[in-house]
């Protein structure tokens, strides 16, 4: 994996993106050069027309990345990655088509476009076709070994088993510090030479996962593995760059503080992003301002109270403030006043709220809260105090999750389907977390882009 702005990507997507690019560039000046042909027109150098090439590239890759293109599924399975590739190339068409009549100059033509889009299709689907099964396959996974055999390591290898894993175990070492789960593992005692056995193996990486770290470290292995050139990692951080989400179950309050994260210095970055909620929610309330105004007609025309319904919810630092959102329950679905989960098809959600959540259309007047500064469109769901009350007794950590401020959208909406349970909730707070310790305007910028998947895949909504 290679770290862009503290997030991880895989080199075989990094690869195939790169690729991509290409490609798209490609079929945009194949578009040209065929329609140029038809109507007989000469055809000029390629730079004469660097713009509306790239235009084309960018605007395309964005869509394959929003809707998925790029995720587990896609390098796995040709089918799923065709269907998302249709979308994400007719939805990048249709933007540009509609950015052509306010800039001419830097995209193609409406029948160019067309052209490459078929070119593109064609092109993206050869090189998955060509490259599919090694991009899923040992050429692009880190050889590892796991000092340990116990419930970590098995967890390790629960994650090596799951579709579009990075790495493969290539041995796991019991290291005497608790009971054996791996029945395979070999006993450290059996091995002479622990940094030349993982030399031979030919490992890129060695993962301390022992159930017992006091007196059980091995200082003298890890330093002489280290300075064979194999790199070192504690489970934690592992985990964190494998699944994108910081483990309860293994992470320890030292781990929090000296681990690499929460950095302080990110003024300039916070400033970037209350400039961008500023500028962005002030257009988006001006284009929604008709479909809010028409929903909330609706709304009281298809049950009984008010449009809006507007509660309390925990922000910043702990600070409660009014969150407005359509109203899509009942005017009784919580007559006792006590705070309740949302289940699966809740009963309390009425006929017009079913499709209001479906399309996320409910939660735009959450923009407003978002231009007063009380929100910002990225970071983590803001809860009832009531239900964070409770959540803190059964779940470490979980305030922290209030020293970011909360959004519309976040890493743990893009990753995880909606819960209702503490389970869910456990979940949702590692990727909170993660988003908490690793926050940049690059991964904001991937939350909203990937925010359209969950939108026109909405399996999650409830």
């Amino acid at each position: 994996m290679i770290r862009l702005f503290k997030h991880y990507v895989p080199y075989a997507v990094l690869l195939l993106g790169l690729l991509d690019f290409l490609l798209l560039i490609g079929a945009a000046e194949g578009g040209w050069i065929l329609r140029a042909h038809q109507i007989g027109m000469a055809v000029d150098p390629a730079a004469t027309r660097l713009a509306p090439l790239l235009s084309f590239g960018i605007a395309i890759q964005t869509a394959m990345i929003a809707v998925g293109v790029y995720g587990p599924e896609s390098l796995q399975s040709i089918r799923y990655a065709l269907a998302r590739l249709l979308v994400a190339i007719s939805l990048g068409v249709l933007f540009l088509s509609v950015m052509h009549f306010l800039l001419p100059d830097i995209t193609l033509w409406r029948s160019n476009s067309l052209y490459a889009m078929g070119l593109a299709i064609a092109l993206l689907l050869a090189i998955r076709l060509l490259l599919g099964s090694m991009l899923g396959g040992e050429a692009f996974k880190r050889r590892l070994v796991v000092l340990g055999a116990g419930n970590r390591a098995a967890r390790i290898r629960e994650i090596e088993q799951r579709k579009g894993s990075g790495f493969l175990i290539v041995g796991f070492i019991a290291m005497n510090d608790g009971a054996q789960v791996i029945p395979e593992a070999i006993n450290r005692s059996a091995i002479y030479n622990l940094a030349d056995f993982v030399v031979r193996l030919a490992a890129s990486e060695v993962v301390l996962a022992l159930e017992e770290r006091r007196n059980a470290l091995p200082l003298g292995d890890l330093l002489r593995i280290k300075t064979t050139g194999v790199h070192v990692n504690e489970i934690s951080t592992f985990l964190e760059r494998e699944t994108g989400r910081v483990d309860l179950d293994s992470v320890n309050p030292s781990w929090l503080i000296f681990s690499d994260g929460f950095s302080a210095g990110r003024r300039l970055s916070s400033i970037a992003k209350r400039l961008f909620d500023i500028v962005a929610s002030s257009i988006l309330l001006l284009l929604t301002g008709p479909v809010i105004l028409l929903a909330a007609i609706l709304v009281k025309l298809d049950s009984k109270g008010p449009a809006f319904y507007r509660q309390q919810r925990v922000g910043l630092y702990g600070e409660e403030f009014w969150i407005v959102k359509l109203r899509t329950m009942r005017q009784d679905a919580e007559l006792t006043g006590q705070a309740v989960w949302a289940e699966k098809d809740d009963p309390r959600i009425t006929r017009l709220g079913y499709w209001l959540r479906k399309l996320r259309i409910d939660e735009l007047p959450q923009t407003w809260t978002v231009l007063k500064g009380e929100m910002s469109f990225v970071g983590p769901r803001p809860e009832r105090r009531q239900f964070v009350e409770d959540l803190e007794q059964h779940l470490r950590y979980y305030a922290e999750r209030h020293m970011v401020k909360p959004g519309i959208t976040g890493w743990a909406q893009i990753n995880y389907p909606y819960g209702a349970s503490i389970e869910d909730a456990r979940n949702k707070l590692e990727y909170d977390l993660y988003y908490a310790k690793n926050y940049t305007p690059f991964l904001d910028l991937l939350i909203l882009i990937q925010t359209l998947r969950v939108i026109l895949w909405p399996e999650g909504a409830r």
